[in-house]
């Protein structure tokens, strides 16, 4: 064993001095547009062809991110360099790595990492910290992991979505395709059981994944005590205090209510009371035309609910592209979804059988009344903080209610970190989840990083909205110089052949380097086909270098190749 000890130290040894002397060497030489500059040793072992985009979007492809991606891939390339050869000597390994890291020992009463919030953000997180090393305890106070997203949120709301649409399809669409049918309806108990089990086996899942990789759960409320403790009531009645160098919240967030209306997930609900209606209402009414108001809305249009959008703003989903917004609601129209926009809600009355919600113009004027037999309230998040003891140890928010913090995602406090839906940023599970796999990063003392400018957005409906990046909006504000590139589906070989083509693929690049600088795509399985398009941007690539990449035939994703060579040149289908 003292030999094997040994060997290992030597190791290690090796690996410092070998990872120092190869960073060293990439991030002092000048990556230009080609790598000639480096030395046949890097140069072999290190560069790989994605570091340098072609063709126009090298000028564009900073300095910096090359350096950064070459050194990170340089020390990934170290280190299981070490691992394979000391395969051999796990038990010595781990042994030389928890005290080459300085991390806890396993029998400590202090963790290295505590993460209160068991969401996408937090068990994320706490999955990641244990993978590098860090004795890692999550409090999570609903008694199920997966938060509100697993929960009540994206993952059950995805299951009506797809059961929903394939009822509509079968209704509607299969007698077009040969599939004639005596009848079809509605099994709702059933459709809402599918659901529940789906939510049930993921949120099983994550318990596995816990235990495989030694994450402690502490199932209960958690709060500070100080910034390195915290008090969970447990759910089982009884209380605990965990200890850990570094806390990190990672509470979500909660429905955003509305002055005067009492959500009672019954006449009046949120999106979790929308996900669980014993029947499906003959008139529904929805309050926000956001993502989620508009997906399940589209939930319960298809079932047969007359829905109705009630949106203060001049248009629904304000973020989107405005030529996608568009399109994008005129094919919800479509589907019979009716919109009053510049609409505020005055009050709300929910004493008889159904609800009376009296209405007016944003701006002023007449009020008029509407009737429903539910209401869904669609008016946001806010983040959820509450009973926390954040002030007890002075960690600053804004006037949202945001935690504030600096670019490692640690708060004014030393040792309590945030991430996800309560600092600023996008309200997105996937953000959530990069920001607890960066923030771990920093405190394994490793580089962290997300671009919230680079984040993905996607609403579920049928068709999808995909987008990642600017505006068009937005680059006119920005003064920004740009070329338009866009191809219809009804162009698209696939989606003419399974009839389905609707929508259209958008492309905004640089005027002058031709980088990407925004995709829209709106489709079915935008969601899906919205990711190369976000490669693309992370990597600073052109139009051209999507353009020139072959795609198979006959795809959805060719309409992104065509509208990529829209952008720099002219597309060849249209």
């Amino acid at each position: 064993m003292k030999q094997k000890m040994i060997q290992v130290f030597i190791l290690i040894i090796l690996q410092i001095i070998f990872e120092y002397f190869v960073v060293h060497e990439i991030l002092e030489t000048k990556v230009c547009t080609e790598p000639t500059g480096l030395k046949p040793l890097s140069l072999a072992l290190y560069i790989s062809p994605a570091l340098f985009i072609s063709t126009k979007s090298q000028p564009s492809f900073s300095l910096s991110n090359k350096k950064m991606a070459m050194a990170n891939l340089a020390r990934r390339k170290a280190y299981f360099l070490t691992r394979n050869v000391t395969s051999s000597h796990t038990d010595a390994l781990k042994f030389s790595f928890s005290l080459s890291r300085g991390f806890a020992s396993s029998g400590s009463d202090e963790n290295d990492v505590v993460v209160i919030g068991g969401g996408p953000g937090g068990y994320v997180a706490a999955i990641k910290a244990a993978q590098l090393g860090l004795k890692t305890t999550c409090i999570e106070k609903r008694g199920a992991l997966g938060g509100t997203c697993l929960n009540v949120g994206c993952i059950p709301s995805k299951a009506l979505l797809h059961s929903s649409h394939m009822y509509h399809e079968a209704k509607h669409a299969f007698a077009h395709h040969g599939i004639k049918l005596a009848s079809v309806e509605v099994d709702l108990p059933a459709m809402l059981a599918q659901k529940d089990n789906a939510v049930k086996n993921l949120t099983r899942g994550i318990e596995g994944l816990f235990k495989k990789n030694k994450v402690t759960y502490v199932k209960g409320y958690g709060k500070f005590l100080s910034p390195n403790e915290v008090s969970v009531e447990t759910i089982d009645g009884g209380n605990t205090v965990v200890k850990g160098k570094h806390i990190i919240v990672a509470t979500g967030s909660d429905v955003k209510s509305l002055p005067g209306i009492t959500i009672d997930e019954k006449k009046i609900v949120s999106s979790t009371g929308a996900l669980s209606l014993s029947e499906v209402p003959k008139k529904l009414i929805v309050i926000g035309a956001g993502y989620i108001g508009l997906e399940m809305g589209s939930v319960w249009g298809r079932l047969g609910s007359e829905v109705t959008v009630v949106e203060f703003a001049a248009d629904i989903v304000p973020s989107m592209d405005g030529e996608i917004r568009k399109q994008f609601q005129r094919s919800l129209e479509k589907q019979k979804m009716k919109f009053m926009l510049k609409t505020k809600v005055v009050s709300v009355d929910a004493s008889g059988d159904g609800v009376n919600l009296t209405v007016e113009p944003s701006e002023g004027g007449d009020q008029t009344t509407l009737e429903a037999d539910v209401v869904l309230v669609s008016a946001g998040r806010t983040p959820f903080t509450s009973g926390l003891d954040l002030e007890k140890i002075g960690v600053e928010t804004d006037k949202g209610g945001r935690i504030l913090v600096n670019e490692r995602f640690l708060t004014n406090v030393s040792g309590v970190y945030a991430i996800g839906d309560v600092i600023p940023g996008p309200m997105l599970a996937h953000k959530a989840e990069e920001d607890g796999v960066a923030c771990v990063e920093f405190i394994a003392g490793k580089h962290g990083h997300v671009d919230y400018d680079k984040v993905p957005g996607v609403v579920y409906t049928h068709p999808e909205v995909a987008s990642v990046g600017k505006t068009e909006e937005q680059l006119k504000k920005d003064g920004v110089s740009y070329r338009v590139g866009k191809f219809p589906f009804m162009a698209n070989s696939r989606a003419k052949a399974i009839d389905n083509a609707e929508g259209l693929v958008k492309i905004l690049a640089d005027k002058e380097t031709d980088k990407i600088l925004g995709v829209h795509i709106m489709s079915p399985n935008a969601g899906e086909l919205i990711h190369e398009a976000v490669l693309a941007i992370n990597y600073d690539a052109s139009s051209e270098d999507i353009a020139r990449v072959c795609h198979a035939h006959p795809t959805m994703s060719e309409a992104l190749k065509e509208a990529a060579m829209a952008t720099y040149d002219k597309p060849i289908h249209i």
